[in-house]
């Protein structure tokens, strides 16, 4: 294997110092940088990376319990604890990660295209993959790999037997993109296009156009669309400085490509038919060409004509060309998880099947918590330039490093190679020849309480697997972006002390948002506390998997013995519910058990819970001869964080907490986590931090007080159809009572929400608005219990078509104000009947 390394190899490439040298070589051919995506425990490198929140050096240990025996470090460790290890010190761990990858990317010579933009990198990545298979033995950046971290890792695929490497190439902020030039050295660039997207850490576009540009100081050609003014002015800029300074190898070499004017592949005309457009364009002045591609949207076509003038650029000729584009198929984004039958949970990536996707998608499946038992539906991997036995020895290597219990392959070469796969231990092994011999074999109440990967190229139709595997359920839906959650929460990880905790609310079923699914993710991402309202909320997440410490801000008595059972922590907020709590410990605690964590909560202004400042006395004297009990935090409510009219109030409750908290800390003899401030006081009030804070409504992507809006990702869109559509005349009424009078013609939609589903009725008679193609639509009449009508008069619409009742063109904040109420009381009021469907991208 070319990215096979000995350890002492890597300790001079890194000039790494050895802390701790094994006896005997260790060969590498894995590099890991996160701690739970361990696979080939015994040949893998550890880079224990450091961040504003996260330490990889807190997670050593554990890896090497695990079996890991290579680390690159750089903070001391105590040799000891890593006896027959290898432990290198340095710097920098991601410079020594990067360096190594510079090492190996200088290795082989063959072409390689790099590819960066505001848009389209991933697409444009995966298009090329599908129209130069034939040509090319090509590796290429798993999904979106194009950071400081994940470019590295993504070029230590790069082997002897590839002929063509694809990476893409991202930046956040000046100077980032000098580092990925020297990783990368692209012999090929494509500039996709240039936009407003992660525009935070730049002065400017042009800037942030200029500083993209760097990833093709040493390129030999640059691939662009002179239409974008700001890239071809940047690069007119770069040139004429070079000239100007006689140094002719920064000249930027280009291949341009224009609607508009003249270039090297000039587009002559666009036209669209049933679903597909035919792009026509001239090569060189005077080569034509043109192909036609199955989509037809603006991306879609921007996105092919990169590609086009890719290929011609390698000399692939027009009728060729020609031929390919065609059989371009759509780019999976995403992979969607949902409730299917028997109790299972279904992870549908059913149009995305290569190796690369392959391995993210089992690491995705390993994260869900809530079934020990887990499966994978796959079937023929094509296009992969491997030999059949290469490829699918490489996917029983990456189902051995994964928990698998069972495995169902589909197709002739996946049959084929079947004994592959009856060498993975404790893994149950069944092959078929099609879908359809699947589907008349396979009895599918054989599934029960498991997760199940859904895994297939385009041509083997599992969506016909994914519709009888999905729990049926009502069609208006609520889409939870996982990727949102992980991202806002490292945002407000990111606004606090390294040292500061963070308490996650996942009551009332995570805002609407589902309960073990918000938290399972949380759990992944580190959090270090949950909190729900409810026992039964804290039991189901036990049940299904989560093991982070759970308050329960709303205990009941006649539920303390599930708490227990359980290792639920109550928030105590009375002397009489203290008293309570003690009694049912006795009656259930063992003698050794340790103390039992509780969390004290105080009244500082709230006037809800808690104990008052003259409790406290009394408090400490129960607390005192209780050696049950071991407090574990003592938090307040603020009741206007949000409110800059209130901060008067909001530090005088801050005041107040500081004073009672430091008594009860004063007075044990154990250190205790203090607790104040919600989202909007992690925004407003950040010398309240204390030791931790409880982050709810941020979570999900909505940030009141204002100051962080712009950094939040939205998280959840609430979508329904139209069942029909009318046309009434004017005079006529629409809906019960005849609220709706229409004062013209009008055309009328009714869409499968209402207030059973949580549309509030105040959202009724023109109050509120959905999006129906792009298109703000009214309601019109009253709201009724399962359905809602809109006025679509003007706007295209047909019968099956999507409705946004929410989501981020619409956001829940402006559909809570039609309302005359808050988002809290939107997200939360959203049915159980409506289906959630949880996605990755």
């Amino acid at each position: 294997m070319s990215n096979a390394y000995k350890l002492t190899e890597i300790a001079k490439i890194i000039q790494g110092k050895w802390l701790c040298k094994p006896k005997k070589e260790i060969l590498i051919t894995d590099l890991l940088t996160d701690s739970r995506k361990l696979a080939h425990t015994d040949k893998t490198l550890f880079f224990a990376l450091t961040g504003q929140k996260l330490d990889g050096h807190s997670y050593l240990h554990e890896l090497y319990e695990k079996g890991v025996r290579a680390f690159v470090v750089s903070q001391p460790v105590q040799t000891e604890k890593f006896a027959d290890a290898g432990v290198l010190l340095v710097s920098d761990t991601l410079t020594a990660l990067q360096k190594l990858a510079t090492h190996h990317r200088s290795r082989f010579s063959y072409p390689v295209i790099s590819i960066t933009g505001s848009n389209g990198k991933t697409i444009v990545k995966e298009w090329l993959y599908q129209l130069l298979h034939h040509d090319y033995r090509i590796v290429r950046s798993p999904k979106s790999y194009n950071s400081q971290i994940g470019v590295p890792l993504s070029l230590w695929n790069m082997s002897e037997s590839d002929t063509l490497g694809i990476f893409e190439a991202g930046i956040s902020e000046p100077d980032e993109m000098s580092r990925l030039e020297r990783m990368i050295r692209p012999t090929i660039g494509v500039f996709t296009n240039i936009g407003e997207a992660h525009s935070e850490g730049f002065l400017n576009i042009r800037h942030k156009t200029k500083e993209k540009l760097k990833l093709f100081a040493h390129a030999d050609i640059l691939i662009y669309c002179k239409d974008y003014t700001d890239i071809h002015l940047s690069i007119a800029e770069v040139n004429a400085m070079a000239r100007s300074a006689d140094t002719k190898d920064d000249i930027i070499k280009t291949f341009t490509w224009s609607r508009i004017g003249d270039a090297d592949l000039q587009v002559t005309g666009e036209t669209q038919q049933n679903g597909k457009t035919t792009i026509t364009a001239r090569y060189k002045q005077s080569l034509p060409l043109e192909f036609t591609i199955p989509f037809t949207d603006k991306a879609s076509i921007e996105n092919a004509i990169h590609c086009a003038a890719v290929m011609l650029y390698l000399g692939i000729s027009p009728d060729e060309i020609a031929r390919r584009m065609p059989l371009l198929t759509g780019i999976a984004m995403r992979l969607e998880m949902r409730d299917a039958i028997n109790g299972c949970t279904l992870i549908n990536d059913s149009y995305n099947s290569d190796i690369n996707s392959l391995r993210i998608a089992l690491d995705f499946l390993q994260q869900q918590t809530r079934h020990p038992r887990k499966t994978i539906i796959l079937s023929d991997i094509l296009q992969s330039g491997k030999s059949e036995p290469e490829l699918y020895e490489s996917v029983a290597a990456l189902l051995r490093s994964h928990t698998v219990h069972r495995f169902v392959g589909i197709g002739p070469a996946i049959t084929r190679q079947r004994k592959t796969f009856e060498n993975i231990n404790g893994t149950e092994v069944r092959c078929y020849q099609t879908t359809e011999q699947f589907l008349s074999e396979v009895d599918f109440q054989e599934f029960q309480q498991e997760a199940i990967l859904l895994k297939g190229a385009r041509k083997f139709r599992f969506e016909v697997l994914a519709k009888l595997l999905e729990k049926k359920a009502h069609e208006t839906v609520l889409e939870i972006n996982l990727n949102a959650i992980a991202h806002n929460l490292k945002v407000y990880q990111s606004l606090l002390k390294p040292t500061t905790k963070i308490m996650a609310m996942v009551k009332a079923f995570s805002y609407g948002s589902g309960s073990h699914e918000i938290a399972n993710v949380l759990q992944f991402n580190r959090c270090d506390y949950l909190a729900v309202a409810y026992t039964d909320e804290g039991v189901d997440l036990r049940k299904n998997g989560i093991t982070l410490p759970i308050m329960v801000m709303n205990p009941e008595p006649n539920s303390f013995e599930q708490m227990i059972k359980y290792r639920l922590e109550p928030d105590i907020y009375s002397l009489s519910l203290l008293r309570r709590f003690e009694e049912a410990l006795q009656l259930l605690h063992q003698p050794g058990d340790a103390p039992y964590p509780v969390h004290i909560e105080l009244e500082t202004g709230m006037n809800r819970l808690g104990f008052a400042a003259d409790d406290i006395t009394a408090l400490l004297e129960a607390l005192k001869h209780n050696g049950h009990l071991r407090i574990a935090s003592v938090f307040t409510h603020l009741a206007a964080s949000e409110d800059p009219h209130q901060d008067r109030f909001t530090r005088a409750q801050i005041e107040q907490f500081e004073t009672l908290s430091g008594i009860i800390c004063k007075a044990l003899n154990y250190s205790v986590l203090r607790h104040v401030l919600n989202s909007n006081g992690i925004t407003r009030h950040a010398d309240a931090q204390y030791d931790m804070v409880r982050l709810g409504i941020g979570l999900y992507g909505i940030d009141t007080s204002g100051k962080i809006s712009s950094k939040l990702m939205h998280v959840s869109t609430l979508k329904t159809t139209i069942s029909q559509i009318k046309h009434i005349r004017k005079g006529e009424t629409v809906g019960y009572g005849r609220a709706g009078k229409a004062a013209k013609d009008k055309t009328i939609a009714t869409v499968g929400i209402g207030y059973a589903d949580g549309y509030s009725r105040r959202l009724g008679n023109g109050n509120g608005y959905m999006l129906v193609n792009g298109h703000r639509a009214p309601t019109i009449g009253n709201v009724c219990m399962d359905m809602t009508m809109l006025d679509i008069t003007g706007i295209p619409a047909c019968e099956g078509d999507e409705v946004i009742v929410f989501g981020k063109e619409l956001p829940v904040t402006e559909l809570a104000a039609a309302a005359q109420t808050i988002p809290y009381e939107i997200l939360t009021g959203i049915s159980p009947r409506v289906k959630r469907i949880y996605y990755q991208e």
